[in-house]
Protein backbone atom coordinates (compact mmCIF):
# COMPACT_ATOMS: atom_id res chain seq x y z
CA UNK A 1 0.00 0.00 0.00
CA UNK A 2 1.72 3.44 -1.26
CA UNK A 3 2.30 5.89 1.46
CA UNK A 4 3.34 9.40 1.63
CA UNK A 5 4.23 12.02 4.57
CA UNK A 6 4.48 15.33 3.99
CA UNK A 7 6.08 17.14 6.84
CA UNK A 8 5.69 20.25 8.21
CA UNK A 9 3.72 21.99 6.16
CA UNK A 10 1.55 25.28 6.36
CA UNK A 11 -1.83 23.19 6.00
CA UNK A 12 -4.80 25.34 4.47
CA UNK A 13 -8.14 23.48 3.93
CA UNK A 14 -11.01 26.21 4.24
CA UNK A 15 -13.65 23.18 4.25
CA UNK A 16 -12.58 22.19 7.98
CA UNK A 17 -11.99 25.57 8.46
CA UNK A 18 -7.85 24.76 9.12
CA UNK A 19 -4.68 26.74 8.98
CA UNK A 20 -2.09 25.63 10.28
CA UNK A 21 1.76 24.03 10.23
CA UNK A 22 1.27 19.66 10.74
CA UNK A 23 2.21 16.33 9.07
CA UNK A 24 -0.23 14.67 6.81
CA UNK A 25 -0.28 10.83 6.33
CA UNK A 26 -1.34 9.74 2.62
CA UNK A 27 -2.24 5.67 2.63
CA UNK A 28 -4.20 3.38 0.47
CA UNK A 29 -4.75 7.10 -1.78
CA UNK A 30 -6.69 8.66 1.06
CA UNK A 31 -5.54 10.92 3.61
CA UNK A 32 -5.24 8.56 6.83
CA UNK A 33 -4.38 10.88 9.27
CA UNK A 34 -3.46 14.91 10.13
CA UNK A 35 -1.84 15.93 13.04
CA UNK A 36 1.29 17.89 14.61
CA UNK A 37 3.93 15.27 14.25
CA UNK A 38 3.28 12.39 12.73
CA UNK A 39 6.50 9.07 13.13
CA UNK A 40 5.64 6.24 11.03
CA UNK A 41 7.60 4.33 8.15
CA UNK A 42 6.31 5.55 4.72
CA UNK A 43 7.78 4.84 1.35
CA UNK A 44 7.83 9.04 0.33
CA UNK A 45 9.06 12.10 3.00
CA UNK A 46 8.10 15.26 1.53
CA UNK A 47 9.36 18.08 3.70
CA UNK A 48 7.46 20.73 3.47
CA UNK A 49 8.95 23.28 5.28
CA UNK A 50 7.81 26.76 4.25
CA UNK A 51 5.28 25.81 1.84
CA UNK A 52 1.49 25.69 1.90
CA UNK A 53 -0.36 22.41 1.70
CA UNK A 54 -3.96 22.52 -0.30
CA UNK A 55 -6.35 21.01 -1.87
CA UNK A 56 -6.05 20.15 -5.24
CA UNK A 57 -7.27 22.95 -7.51
CA UNK A 58 -10.72 21.91 -9.71
CA UNK A 59 -10.89 23.50 -13.06
CA UNK A 60 -14.82 23.38 -13.78
CA UNK A 61 -14.07 25.18 -17.70
CA UNK A 62 -10.97 23.78 -20.26
CA UNK A 63 -10.13 22.89 -23.66
CA UNK A 64 -8.66 19.05 -23.85
CA UNK A 65 -9.50 19.39 -27.97
CA UNK A 66 -10.20 15.62 -28.19
CA UNK A 67 -11.06 14.05 -30.52
CA UNK A 68 -10.57 16.14 -33.41
CA UNK A 69 -8.39 18.31 -32.64
CA UNK A 70 -4.93 16.79 -30.80
CA UNK A 71 -2.49 18.92 -32.78
CA UNK A 72 -3.77 21.87 -29.84
CA UNK A 73 -3.67 19.59 -27.62
CA UNK A 74 -4.32 16.09 -26.59
CA UNK A 75 -6.16 14.65 -23.24
CA UNK A 76 -2.58 13.52 -21.92
CA UNK A 77 -0.79 16.72 -22.60
CA UNK A 78 -3.64 18.64 -21.23
CA UNK A 79 -4.05 16.77 -18.04
CA UNK A 80 -0.24 17.01 -17.39
CA UNK A 81 -0.44 20.72 -18.06
CA UNK A 82 -3.13 20.66 -15.14
CA UNK A 83 -0.86 18.47 -12.75
CA UNK A 84 1.88 20.80 -13.30
CA UNK A 85 -0.10 23.95 -12.70
CA UNK A 86 -1.41 22.29 -9.06
CA UNK A 87 -4.74 21.14 -10.69
CA UNK A 88 -6.61 18.23 -9.82
CA UNK A 89 -9.87 17.94 -11.38
CA UNK A 90 -10.68 19.29 -14.83
CA UNK A 91 -13.87 19.70 -16.98
CA UNK A 92 -13.34 19.71 -20.35
CA UNK A 93 -15.72 21.49 -23.18
CA UNK A 94 -17.51 19.67 -25.61
CA UNK A 95 -16.86 21.62 -28.64
CA UNK A 96 -14.67 19.14 -30.24
CA UNK A 97 -14.68 17.25 -33.47
CA UNK A 98 -17.29 15.27 -33.25
CA UNK A 99 -19.43 17.61 -30.30
CA UNK A 100 -19.59 15.78 -26.93
CA UNK A 101 -23.64 15.54 -27.17
CA UNK A 102 -24.65 12.09 -26.48
CA UNK A 103 -24.10 9.13 -24.12
CA UNK A 104 -21.37 7.12 -26.20
CA UNK A 105 -19.36 10.21 -26.81
CA UNK A 106 -19.27 11.00 -23.35
CA UNK A 107 -18.31 7.43 -22.33
CA UNK A 108 -15.72 7.73 -25.66
CA UNK A 109 -13.92 10.87 -23.31
CA UNK A 110 -13.56 9.28 -20.46
CA UNK A 111 -12.32 5.71 -22.02
CA UNK A 112 -9.59 7.98 -23.77
CA UNK A 113 -8.71 9.65 -19.90
CA UNK A 114 -8.93 6.53 -18.23
CA UNK A 115 -4.94 6.75 -17.82
CA UNK A 116 -5.33 10.47 -17.36
CA UNK A 117 -2.95 11.48 -14.45
CA UNK A 118 -5.73 13.75 -13.12
CA UNK A 119 -9.42 13.15 -13.05
CA UNK A 120 -11.18 14.07 -16.34
CA UNK A 121 -14.78 15.49 -15.36
CA UNK A 122 -16.61 15.75 -19.10
CA UNK A 123 -19.32 18.76 -19.73
CA UNK A 124 -21.95 17.66 -22.47
CA UNK A 125 -23.43 19.83 -24.95
CA UNK A 126 -26.78 21.75 -24.84
CA UNK A 127 -27.92 20.92 -28.40
CA UNK A 128 -26.81 18.23 -30.94
CA UNK A 129 -23.65 18.90 -32.65
CA UNK A 130 -23.59 22.54 -30.80
CA UNK A 131 -25.85 23.66 -33.73
CA UNK A 132 -28.25 25.36 -31.64
CA UNK A 133 -31.08 23.70 -33.14
CA UNK A 134 -32.75 21.00 -30.97
CA UNK A 135 -31.40 19.95 -27.23
CA UNK A 136 -28.97 17.17 -26.85
CA UNK A 137 -30.00 14.20 -25.05
CA UNK A 138 -29.35 15.71 -21.32
CA UNK A 139 -30.42 12.91 -19.30
CA UNK A 140 -28.20 10.27 -21.30
CA UNK A 141 -25.15 11.98 -21.13
CA UNK A 142 -25.15 12.35 -17.23
CA UNK A 143 -26.06 8.91 -17.18
CA UNK A 144 -22.65 8.29 -18.96
CA UNK A 145 -20.63 10.57 -16.59
CA UNK A 146 -21.16 14.64 -17.71
CA UNK A 147 -21.38 16.51 -15.07
CA UNK A 148 -22.54 19.53 -16.88
CA UNK A 149 -23.58 20.75 -20.66
CA UNK A 150 -22.40 23.35 -22.10
CA UNK A 151 -22.30 25.16 -25.03
CA UNK A 152 -18.91 26.81 -24.95
CA UNK A 153 -17.67 28.69 -27.52
CA UNK A 154 -21.25 29.84 -28.40
CA UNK A 155 -24.41 30.70 -26.82
CA UNK A 156 -27.54 28.95 -27.81
CA UNK A 157 -29.35 31.94 -29.66
CA UNK A 158 -32.79 30.20 -29.68
CA UNK A 159 -34.14 31.10 -26.86
CA UNK A 160 -37.25 28.42 -27.56
CA UNK A 161 -34.35 25.74 -27.87
CA UNK A 162 -31.99 27.06 -24.96
CA UNK A 163 -35.35 26.91 -22.87
CA UNK A 164 -36.14 23.53 -23.57
CA UNK A 165 -32.57 22.30 -22.56
CA UNK A 166 -32.92 24.36 -19.54
CA UNK A 167 -35.88 22.65 -17.84
CA UNK A 168 -34.49 19.21 -19.15
CA UNK A 169 -31.17 19.77 -17.48
CA UNK A 170 -33.26 20.89 -14.42
CA UNK A 171 -34.78 17.55 -14.05
CA UNK A 172 -31.79 15.85 -14.38
CA UNK A 173 -30.29 18.53 -11.42
CA UNK A 174 -27.38 18.73 -13.75
CA UNK A 175 -25.69 22.18 -13.73
CA UNK A 176 -25.53 24.55 -17.01
CA UNK A 177 -22.52 26.14 -17.81
CA UNK A 178 -23.29 29.51 -20.03
CA UNK A 179 -20.95 31.31 -22.63
CA UNK A 180 -22.53 34.29 -22.80
CA UNK A 181 -22.31 35.70 -25.93
CA UNK A 182 -24.72 37.67 -28.52
CA UNK A 183 -22.86 36.73 -32.03
CA UNK A 184 -24.61 38.90 -33.81
CA UNK A 185 -23.56 41.61 -31.92
CA UNK A 186 -20.29 40.99 -31.84
CA UNK A 187 -20.36 41.74 -35.26
CA UNK A 188 -16.91 40.31 -35.90
CA UNK A 189 -14.73 41.74 -33.28
CA UNK A 190 -11.42 40.52 -32.32
CA UNK A 191 -10.74 42.75 -29.29
CA UNK A 192 -12.36 45.24 -26.74
CA UNK A 193 -13.91 48.30 -28.12
CA UNK A 194 -12.45 51.11 -26.59
CA UNK A 195 -9.36 53.45 -27.07
CA UNK A 196 -6.78 50.44 -27.57
CA UNK A 197 -9.03 49.05 -30.61
CA UNK A 198 -9.00 52.20 -32.59
CA UNK A 199 -5.37 52.84 -32.21
CA UNK A 200 -4.56 49.36 -33.45
CA UNK A 201 -7.11 49.56 -35.84
CA UNK A 202 -9.15 46.70 -35.59
CA UNK A 203 -12.78 45.64 -34.70
CA UNK A 204 -14.30 46.00 -31.30
CA UNK A 205 -16.25 43.93 -28.78
CA UNK A 206 -18.72 45.68 -26.61
CA UNK A 207 -19.62 44.59 -22.89
CA UNK A 208 -23.69 44.46 -24.39
CA UNK A 209 -22.41 41.02 -26.38
CA UNK A 210 -21.52 39.64 -22.89
CA UNK A 211 -24.11 41.43 -20.80
CA UNK A 212 -26.99 41.04 -22.82
CA UNK A 213 -26.69 37.08 -22.86
CA UNK A 214 -26.42 37.09 -19.29
CA UNK A 215 -29.35 38.46 -18.53
CA UNK A 216 -31.49 36.60 -20.79
CA UNK A 217 -29.70 33.47 -19.47
CA UNK A 218 -30.53 34.42 -15.80
CA UNK A 219 -33.93 35.17 -16.72
CA UNK A 220 -34.38 31.41 -18.66
CA UNK A 221 -33.27 29.81 -15.85
CA UNK A 222 -34.97 31.61 -13.77
CA UNK A 223 -38.35 30.31 -15.25
CA UNK A 224 -36.82 26.46 -15.89
CA UNK A 225 -35.64 26.26 -12.21
CA UNK A 226 -32.43 24.78 -13.55
CA UNK A 227 -28.46 25.51 -12.01
CA UNK A 228 -26.77 28.06 -13.78
CA UNK A 229 -22.99 29.25 -14.06
CA UNK A 230 -21.73 31.92 -16.08
CA UNK A 231 -18.73 30.92 -17.73
CA UNK A 232 -15.56 33.07 -17.94
CA UNK A 233 -17.07 36.70 -16.64
CA UNK A 234 -15.62 40.22 -17.89
CA UNK A 235 -17.79 42.67 -17.22
CA UNK A 236 -18.67 45.20 -14.51
CA UNK A 237 -22.58 45.09 -15.87
CA UNK A 238 -22.26 40.95 -15.44
CA UNK A 239 -21.38 40.98 -11.83
CA UNK A 240 -24.23 43.54 -11.03
CA UNK A 241 -26.81 41.05 -13.07
CA UNK A 242 -25.12 38.22 -11.00
CA UNK A 243 -25.01 40.16 -7.73
CA UNK A 244 -28.85 40.87 -8.70
CA UNK A 245 -29.56 36.89 -9.27
CA UNK A 246 -28.30 36.09 -6.07
CA UNK A 247 -29.95 38.50 -4.06
CA UNK A 248 -33.22 36.81 -5.46
CA UNK A 249 -32.22 33.47 -4.45
CA UNK A 250 -31.74 32.19 -7.47
CA UNK A 251 -29.38 29.54 -8.39
CA UNK A 252 -26.64 31.06 -9.90
CA UNK A 253 -22.71 31.24 -9.24
CA UNK A 254 -20.08 32.65 -11.94
CA UNK A 255 -16.41 32.52 -12.52
CA UNK A 256 -13.43 34.65 -13.34
CA UNK A 257 -10.17 33.25 -15.28
CA UNK A 258 -7.13 34.98 -14.14
CA UNK A 259 -6.12 36.92 -17.54
CA UNK A 260 -9.09 39.08 -17.30
CA UNK A 261 -8.78 40.24 -13.61
CA UNK A 262 -5.40 40.71 -14.25
CA UNK A 263 -5.04 42.58 -17.49
CA UNK A 264 -6.75 45.55 -19.40
CA UNK A 265 -7.33 45.88 -23.26
CA UNK A 266 -4.37 48.69 -21.79
CA UNK A 267 -1.86 46.33 -21.53
CA UNK A 268 -2.13 44.67 -25.64
CA UNK A 269 1.17 45.78 -26.60
CA UNK A 270 0.68 44.78 -30.41
CA UNK A 271 -1.95 43.16 -32.53
CA UNK A 272 -0.75 39.69 -32.00
CA UNK A 273 -2.98 36.54 -31.37
CA UNK A 274 -1.43 35.62 -28.21
CA UNK A 275 -3.81 38.67 -26.90
CA UNK A 276 -6.95 37.62 -28.26
CA UNK A 277 -9.19 35.53 -26.58
CA UNK A 278 -13.06 35.43 -25.61
CA UNK A 279 -14.53 37.70 -23.88
CA UNK A 280 -11.92 40.15 -24.79
CA UNK A 281 -9.50 41.93 -21.86
CA UNK A 282 -11.79 44.59 -21.17
CA UNK A 283 -11.14 47.79 -19.10
CA UNK A 284 -9.62 49.02 -15.86
CA UNK A 285 -13.22 49.70 -14.77
CA UNK A 286 -14.27 45.98 -15.64
CA UNK A 287 -11.15 44.40 -14.09
CA UNK A 288 -11.73 46.18 -10.84
CA UNK A 289 -15.37 45.34 -10.48
CA UNK A 290 -14.30 41.68 -11.43
CA UNK A 291 -11.82 42.07 -8.06
CA UNK A 292 -14.23 43.07 -6.15
CA UNK A 293 -16.60 40.81 -6.85
CA UNK A 294 -14.42 38.02 -6.39
CA UNK A 295 -13.52 39.53 -2.89
CA UNK A 296 -17.68 40.43 -2.41
CA UNK A 297 -18.62 36.45 -2.61
CA UNK A 298 -20.50 37.79 -6.05
CA UNK A 299 -18.52 35.87 -8.28
CA UNK A 300 -17.76 32.33 -7.04
CA UNK A 301 -14.80 30.37 -8.97
CA UNK A 302 -11.81 31.09 -11.05
CA UNK A 303 -11.45 28.83 -13.99
CA UNK A 304 -9.06 28.98 -16.50
CA UNK A 305 -10.56 28.60 -20.03
CA UNK A 306 -7.32 26.89 -21.14
CA UNK A 307 -7.55 27.17 -24.78
CA UNK A 308 -4.47 25.71 -26.82
CA UNK A 309 -4.10 26.26 -30.11
CA UNK A 310 -1.02 25.55 -32.13
CA UNK A 311 1.85 28.24 -32.81
CA UNK A 312 1.35 28.84 -36.39
CA UNK A 313 -2.49 29.61 -35.42
CA UNK A 314 -1.79 32.22 -32.96
CA UNK A 315 1.43 33.79 -34.31
CA UNK A 316 -0.37 36.23 -36.58
CA UNK A 317 -2.78 39.53 -36.47
CA UNK A 318 -6.21 39.29 -33.82
CA UNK A 319 -7.97 39.47 -37.50
CA UNK A 320 -7.01 36.16 -38.34
CA UNK A 321 -5.86 34.22 -35.26
CA UNK A 322 -8.38 32.48 -32.99
CA UNK A 323 -9.73 33.39 -29.69
CA UNK A 324 -7.91 31.41 -26.87
CA UNK A 325 -5.07 31.80 -24.19
CA UNK A 326 -3.95 28.86 -21.83
CA UNK A 327 -4.01 28.69 -18.15
CA UNK A 328 -3.82 25.76 -16.35
CA UNK A 329 -0.23 25.85 -15.54
CA UNK A 330 -0.51 29.75 -14.39
CA UNK A 331 -3.71 30.28 -12.77
CA UNK A 332 -2.64 29.39 -9.30
CA UNK A 333 -0.16 31.62 -9.72
CA UNK A 334 -1.61 34.59 -11.39
CA UNK A 335 -4.41 34.42 -8.96
CA UNK A 336 -2.24 33.86 -5.92
CA UNK A 337 -0.01 36.90 -6.91
CA UNK A 338 -2.95 39.47 -8.10
CA UNK A 339 -5.51 38.84 -5.43
CA UNK A 340 -3.92 37.33 -2.38
CA UNK A 341 -0.87 39.29 -2.37
CA UNK A 342 -2.75 42.48 -3.90
CA UNK A 343 -5.00 42.70 -1.00
CA UNK A 344 -8.61 41.24 -1.99
CA UNK A 345 -8.30 37.78 -0.75
CA UNK A 346 -7.04 35.50 1.70
CA UNK A 347 -5.70 32.35 1.35
CA UNK A 348 -7.86 30.53 2.57
CA UNK A 349 -10.52 32.60 0.34
CA UNK A 350 -8.64 31.55 -2.73
CA UNK A 351 -8.65 28.01 -2.05
CA UNK A 352 -12.35 28.45 -2.18
CA UNK A 353 -12.76 30.33 -5.43
CA UNK A 354 -10.10 27.84 -6.91
CA UNK A 355 -11.03 24.35 -5.12
CA UNK A 356 -14.26 24.74 -2.87
CA UNK A 357 -16.65 26.31 -4.80
CA UNK A 358 -16.10 24.07 -7.67
CA UNK A 359 -16.52 21.07 -6.06
CA UNK A 360 -19.52 22.65 -4.90
CA UNK A 361 -21.26 22.87 -8.36
CA UNK A 362 -20.43 19.88 -9.50
CA UNK A 363 -21.22 18.22 -6.10
CA UNK A 364 -18.46 15.84 -5.26
CA UNK A 365 -15.89 15.42 -2.40
CA UNK A 366 -13.66 17.47 -3.27
CA UNK A 367 -12.17 20.53 -2.02
CA UNK A 368 -11.63 18.88 1.21
CA UNK A 369 -8.41 17.70 3.11
CA UNK A 370 -10.47 16.21 5.90
CA UNK A 371 -9.16 12.53 6.82
CA UNK A 372 -11.03 9.73 5.18
CA UNK A 373 -11.03 11.95 1.77
CA UNK A 374 -8.96 11.30 -1.50
CA UNK A 375 -5.73 12.39 -1.51
CA UNK A 376 -6.03 14.65 -4.15
CA UNK A 377 -3.37 17.59 -2.88
CA UNK A 378 -1.33 20.38 -4.09
CA UNK A 379 2.01 21.75 -2.17
CA UNK A 380 3.36 25.65 -3.53
CA UNK A 381 5.98 28.02 -2.58
CA UNK A 382 3.95 31.57 -1.65
CA UNK A 383 7.01 33.54 -1.12
CA UNK A 384 9.57 32.96 -3.97
CA UNK A 385 9.25 34.58 -6.78
CA UNK A 386 9.85 33.08 -10.33
CA UNK A 387 9.20 33.64 -13.94
CA UNK A 388 6.90 32.09 -16.07
CA UNK A 389 8.43 30.10 -18.42
CA UNK A 390 5.62 29.24 -21.51
CA UNK A 391 8.86 27.14 -22.94
CA UNK A 392 8.62 24.56 -20.51
CA UNK A 393 4.74 24.16 -20.60
CA UNK A 394 3.57 20.65 -20.39
CA UNK A 395 0.74 21.65 -23.04
CA UNK A 396 0.74 21.87 -26.35
CA UNK A 397 -0.31 25.31 -26.50
CA UNK A 398 2.15 28.13 -25.20
CA UNK A 399 -0.34 31.26 -26.31
CA UNK A 400 -0.27 32.98 -23.42
CA UNK A 401 0.63 36.98 -22.89
CA UNK A 402 1.97 36.04 -19.49
CA UNK A 403 5.34 34.28 -20.56
CA UNK A 404 8.00 36.66 -18.71
CA UNK A 405 6.35 37.85 -16.01
CA UNK A 406 7.22 37.71 -12.27
CA UNK A 407 4.63 36.49 -10.06
CA UNK A 408 4.64 34.33 -6.81
CA UNK A 409 3.13 30.90 -5.99
CA UNK A 410 5.34 28.13 -7.87
CA UNK A 411 3.56 24.74 -7.88
CA UNK A 412 6.07 21.92 -6.32
CA UNK A 413 4.03 18.61 -6.22
CA UNK A 414 0.49 17.43 -7.38
CA UNK A 415 -0.65 14.70 -6.17
CA UNK A 416 -4.00 12.77 -7.36
CA UNK A 417 -5.25 9.76 -5.32
CA UNK A 418 -2.63 9.49 -3.39
CA UNK A 419 0.12 9.37 -6.45
CA UNK A 420 2.20 12.23 -7.21
CA UNK A 421 1.39 12.87 -11.01
CA UNK A 422 3.78 16.14 -10.65
CA UNK A 423 7.36 17.04 -8.72
CA UNK A 424 9.15 20.39 -9.74
CA UNK A 425 12.62 19.57 -10.44
CA UNK A 426 15.23 21.56 -9.04
CA UNK A 427 17.43 22.98 -11.73
CA UNK A 428 21.34 23.32 -11.39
Amino acid sequence: MSQILIKKGRLVDPANKRDTICDLWICGGKIHKIAENIDVEAETVIYAEGKVVLPGLIDLHVHLREPGFEYKETIQTGARAAARGGVTTICPMPNTNPVIDSAEKVKDLLERAKDAPVHILPVGAVTVRQEGKQPADIQGMKAAGAVAISEDGKSVMDSVVYRKALKEAAKCDLPVFAHCEDKGLADGGVMNAGKKAQELGLRGITNAVEDVIAARDILLSKEAGNRLHLCHCSTKDSTLILGLAKEQGLSVTGEVCPHHFTLTDEDITEDHGRFKMNPPLRSREDVAALKEALRDGVMDVISTDHAPHSEAEKNQSMEKAPFGIVGLETSFALSYTGLVRGGYLSLSQLVEKMSVNPAKILGIAKGNLAEGKAADIMIADIDTEYVIDAGRFASKGKNTPFNGRKVYGKVEVTIVDGKIVYQEKTEA
